[in-house]
């Protein structure tokens, strides 16, 4: 039979994990929890669905790394990387199983990812991702150093037809947490790649760009069927870009690099 693990990177989860542990629990042969410190007891619960609990701390924004370390320590055929805030469909077990025991020529496959704001699902406003999340443990590993995971995959990749449910932000206050934290990373990122920052680039992104991002995911994507969760998420949104490039602006000035 073919083996499959799950790895999942965590610190400090406790609020939210047990969910996900749950919903795996009934099509995962493996869980591998790589713990970067967290205090809160998180790896205790994880250690009652038996998981095997890997502690490293992330290094600056490198969470390729932590997935990596996953990986290596993992024993299944498969893996399957996901996150302490999701949870998998009823449906999942069966379908999973079936395409990683008949591959044929694929070696990754790829699950729809809907995002929920506030406990809710949004099925508009650019929320449903289609992303690869299931892998042979030695055909894909993540590359770069980034606060966004990128998966390098050797090999064709298919689909698998379930939806994970994505619970990222229960409250607006933890977005605007996330946001900062999130921000702080995209903006090291970028001043590490660029000398000098042009401040018509920087009114570009503070002004139009919030605007076109904001028409794309609320009209053209249709964010309005959502309701007053798919307004506020597009209004997040733009908001999220705007603080982003006003940080790029802050340092820019201080470090003299604006031109």
């Amino acid at each position: 039979m073919v083996k499959l693990s799950a790895v999942i990177p965590v610190k400090n989860e406790k609020g939210k994990i047990e969910k996900c542990l749950e919903s795996m629990s009934g099509f995962v042969d493996e869980i591998v929890v790589v713990d970067s410190l967290g205090t809160d007891g998180t790896d205790e619960i994880c250690k009652k669905y038996g998981a095997k609990i890997v502690t490293h701390e992330v290094q600056g924004y490198d969470m390729d790394k932590q997935r990596n370390i996953g990986i290596e320590n993992a024993t299944g055929d498969w893996i399957l990387q996901t996150e302490s805030d999701e949870v998998f469909p009823l449906d999942a077990a069966n379908k999973i199983r079936h395409a990683i025991e008949n591959p044929y020529d694929k070696v990754a496959f790829r699950v729809f990812r809907l995002n929920c704001f506030l406990g809710r699902p949004l099925r508009y406003a650019g929320s449903i991702d289609h992303m690869v999340r299931i892998s042979r443990k030695d055909r894909a590993r993540y590359v770069g150093n980034s606060v966004h995971e990128t998966l390098s995959v050797d090999g064709p990749v298919g689909d698998i037809d379930i939806e994970v449910h994505h619970y990222s932000f229960n409250s607006i206050a933890h977005y605007l947490g996330k946001c900062n934290f999130f921000t702080d990373a995209e903006v090291d990122i970028f001043l590490k790649n660029n000398d000098k920052v042009a401040v018509k680039e920087i009114k570009y992104y503070l002004f139009w760009k919030p605007i076109k991002l904001f028409w794309k995911l609320y009209i053209k994507k249709k964010g309005y069927k959502d309701g007053m969760y798919g307004l506020a998420w597009c209004v997040l949104s733009s908001i999220n870009l705007q603080i982003r490039w006003l940080k790029i602006w802050e340092r820019a000035v201080k470090e003299g690099r604006l031109v």
